[in-house]
């Protein structure tokens, strides 16, 4: 067997696009029947990790990380097509105006039942990755940015922040509110809600994949 090589984004990006081609043809007896989100996401995410790993070497992700490929800052999103979101740990607040801090590589899947064979099927009909300069909110951004563009102060982008429930103190918005003057956000296009964990919806990446800077559709 060769060596494998090392991973990189492009490569993962290439491999991407070929596992989900592949996959997409299968039909999976264990599948049959299960309509577990989570379930469905365990069975893609482990089986486009084993089948990286049998072509490359990578540092593979742990409970302390928190994402799925840590040495090329890229988290996996396994997500249905008829409902494209997910959750992921909440670090701090300012990940909804500066982003998530790591790269998303979502797949977005379409599942059917054969009731005759006793299988399941997963078309894979998106794969898209996001720079991670671009997981931030769009909503929240995009509103930040025109109180720049309009010569807005520290105080409205506080008060633009408190209308928006961004779950921070006084004294932290204030803190942010100065960031944000020094160094504006990237344009982010997740929809991130407020929860215990973010929870990111994927609708506006899906329709604006390849328009936009920062969201590749790999597939």
């Amino acid at each position: 067997m060769p060596d494998r090589l090392p991973l990189t984004l492009e490569r993962l990006r290439t491999e991407a696009a070929g596992f989900a081609g592949a996959q997409s043809l299968c039909a999976v007896p264990t599948l049959y029947g299960v309509t577990d989100g989570k379930a469905i996401g365990t069975y893609l995410e482990h089986g486009f990790l084993a089948y990286l790993e049998e072509r490359y070497v990578f540092d593979a992700g742990n409970s302390a990380s928190g994402i799925d490929i840590p040495g090329l800052d890229v988290d996996i999103k396994i997500t249905s097509a008829r409902q494209p979101q997910s959750s992921c740990p909440f670090r701090s607040a300012r990940q909804k105006i500066y982003g998530l801090g790591y790269h998303l590589l979502v797949f977005v899947y379409e599942k059917t039942d054969d009731a005759d064979a006793q299988t399941g099927r997963l078309d894979i009909t998106h794969v898209i990755f996001v720079d991670k300069d671009h997981t931030a909110d769009f909503q929240m951004t995009r509103g930040l940015l025109e109180i720049i563009g309009n010569d807005g102060n520290a105080d409205d982008i506080v008060a633009f922040l408190q209308d928006r429930n961004l779950p921070v103190d006084e004294t932290e918005a204030r803190d942010i509110a100065d960031a944000v003057l020094r160094v504006p956000p990237s344009q982010g296009y997740l929809t991130i809600s407020n929860a215990l964990q973010w929870r990111l919806q994927y609708g506006r990446v899906i329709s604006r994949a390849g328009a936009v800077a920062g969201i590749e559709r790999v597939r």
